[in-house]
């Protein structure tokens, strides 16, 4: 049985590193391969006999912009699994990077930040195909490493992964999430003097957000929502589920709430992520 993992995204948004990360765990990686090779590399992988049991593709957005279902069928067809991961980034971000190593980008434009968006509406059929978005504005090349592992140490998918993640209003809404929750009703630590080079991690942080008359029956039905929704999005096939909870600057509120959730999450069963995208800015 071959596992494959597909890597594509917007160009510059890190597939190269993803792809750097499989091969060092050893994973048997193809870069560059041309769609129109996909099907004889899983006959390969899958043929009696053979000892590739992991196959990564980094794959170019570009080379699969016209019926992504397609292409990807020939590696849905076996009785391993597969997993598309698509690796994106805003704008900016992207400019920025571009700009940094002086590359030209693979889509014509006037300008750098048009070709960019160009590629981004022809990707949109393909990034709806993936099971994960990893938005990697934010991200060092550590952090997508770390990221990249995690999602092989993960294995073959099972059951539904779920991510809670916090993040800061002000640094912008985390473009890999699927659900958004805004937790900026509770109170405020910032504006308290001790407690404002603190995080939500800090019990008395905690104590400080959660003294809210809403806070207690927030937790509870929120809880009990993505316990009642995560069993149907598994029956949907889901692979990947990542909710993002907002407060103002990704501190305090918001990382606070999302330890509370993955919290009362394990203690019912089920396997938790935590991130805090901005807690370090």
């Amino acid at each position: 049985m071959t596992d494959f993992v597909v890597i594509t995204g917007m160009s510059g948004a890190g597939r190269s590193t993803a792809a750097g990360v499989l091969e060092d765990r050893g994973w048997f990686v193809i870069d560059n391969l041309p769609t129109s090779l996909m099907g004889k590399v899983a006959e390969l992988a899958t043929a009696p006999g053979s000892t590739i049991s992991q196959v990564a593709l980094a794959i170019g957005p570009g080379a699969m912009f016209e019926e992504p279902s397609r292409l990807l069928e020939p590696l849905r067809a076996g009785e391993g699994s597969l997993r598309v991961v698509f690796l994106d980034a805003t704008t900016d971000a992207l400019v920025q990077r571009y700009e940094g190593t002086k590359r030209r980008h693979p889509i014509g434009g006037d300008t750098l930040a048009t070709s960019i968006e160009r590629e981004r509406t022809m990707a949109d059929g393909l990034r709806a195909q993936a099971d994960l978005v990893i938005d990697t504005s934010d991200l060092s090349v550590h952090d997508l490493r770390a990221r990249i592992e995690e999602l092989v140490e993960t294995g073959t998918p099972d059951g539904l992964n779920l991510s809670l993640t916090s993040f800061g209003y002000k640094h912008g809404l985390p473009r890999d999430a699927d659900i958004v929750l805004d937790v900026r009703f509770l109170p405020n630590p910032h504006w308290v003097e001790e407690l404002r080079p603190r995080t939500g991690r800090d019990p008395e942080v905690r104590d400080h957000a959660f003294d809210h008359p809403s806070a207690g029956p927030f937790l509870d039905q929120v809880t009990s929502l993505l316990e009642l929704l995560l069993p149907e999005y598994e029956r949907e096939g889901k692979a990947y589920l990542s909710i993002a909870f907002g407060c103002t600057g990704g501190h305090h509120r918001s990382v606070a709430v999302v330890e509370e959730v993955a919290a009362r999450l394990r203690d019912a069963g089920s396997a938790v992520t935590v991130s805090h995208r901005d807690i370090a800015t």
